[in-house]
């Protein structure tokens, strides 16, 4: 048996779902991505995946073996790209991970650049506002919102992000403009954000001079950066979101800021990899261009 190249099989059937797209992304015979997987389980005397007619699924020891076998693989990938980029440019795929909006309206627009300076290196880009277990899952690096709490982890400062207030034009139609954010409140609907991994609201927050004002409550919420964008634009109500990723909307008038004198801290974004490990040539040539291309020096004090 080819050990690698049946943990290879096993990787992308759990990551495709199938083994159909697994041989496909292997360019082999789908009975020989079967075949692989089968040797592998006898070899190791556990059962890693359900298999029926219609799905097939990672059983609890392939969930347990499979971060493990990913790991080594793309620890193996990168020693060869590595070896390989000594004598050329930095090649072989990057893992990384960004939070929804920031990937789709700044992130995603930048990456040409980086393709055109990098071409040999391909990026499989998660864009989720949930957390990634860095180590567990096999990332290289994420791009994380708020404070650093992964002391762990090698944490960059990248940017902050400033919010604006805003409604659609067709909404304040119907329910006016507020001149106070307390007239939310009462007149009108709250749109919001909330953490999906324990359901607690971010509220929302306005400052002008000494004047504090906090919501906690939404009508409505989303635990995604676009699923809030979505509703503001579908006209539901009120919310705050990055002015740099709704600017485009705000020039198009499909969105209009409200309550403007009024102010909201900025978001601070940092960029989090592991330390002490192998930190391959693409890797470096990735952090290097972020920060060339987003960063920021991070706030006195």
């Amino acid at each position: 048996m080819n050990q690698l190249l049946a943990m290879r099989a096993f990787v992308r059937v759990v990551e495709t779902g199938s083994f159909s797209q697994a041989a496909n992304h292997l360019a082999m015979p789908r009975s020989t991505a079967s075949k692989l997987v089968s040797d592998l389980e006898r070899h190791l005397g556990l059962k890693l995946l359900n298999r029926t007619t219609r799905a097939v699924a990672a059983t609890a020891d392939g969930l347990a073996y499979y971060p493990h076998a990913a790991r080594l693989i793309r620890e193996l990938d990168a020693l060869d790209g590595d070896m390989r980029g000594s004598q050329g440019k930095p090649s072989g795929q990057l893992r990384i991970d960004a939070p929804s909006t920031f990937a789709t309206s700044l992130l995603i627009p930048a990456l040409p650049a980086f393709q055109r300076e990098y071409p040999d290196i391909s990026v499989a880009l998660g864009i989720s506002d949930r957390a990634v277990n860095i180590v567990g899952e096999g990332v290289d690096c994420v791009i994380r919102a708020g404070r650093l709490d992964e002391m762990s982890m090698v944490g960059r400062h990248l940017l902050e992000l400033e919010y604006v207030t805003c409604a659609a034009p067709g909404y304040l139609e119907r329910r006016g403009t507020p001149t106070h954010p307390s007239a939310l409140a009462t007149d009108h609907t709250r749109l919001g954000y909330f953490i999906a991994a324990t359901g607690r609201p971010i509220p929302l927050e306005f400052a002008r001079g000494d004047e504090r004002f906090t919501m906690s409550e939404s009508d409505y919420a989303a635990n995604d950066g676009n699923g809030l964008m979505a509703m503001l634009l579908a006209g539901l109500g009120v919310g705050q979101h990055f002015r740099r990723c709704v600017q485009p909307h705000l020039d198009a008038g499909e969105l209009v800021p409200v309550l403007a004198e009024w102010q909201r801290s900025r978001m601070p974004f940092h960029l989090l990899y592991p330390p002490n490990r192998h930190q391959t040539a693409r890797l470096r040539v990735f952090i290097e261009w972020l920060l060339a291309t987003f960063g920021e020096a991070p706030p006195a004090g």
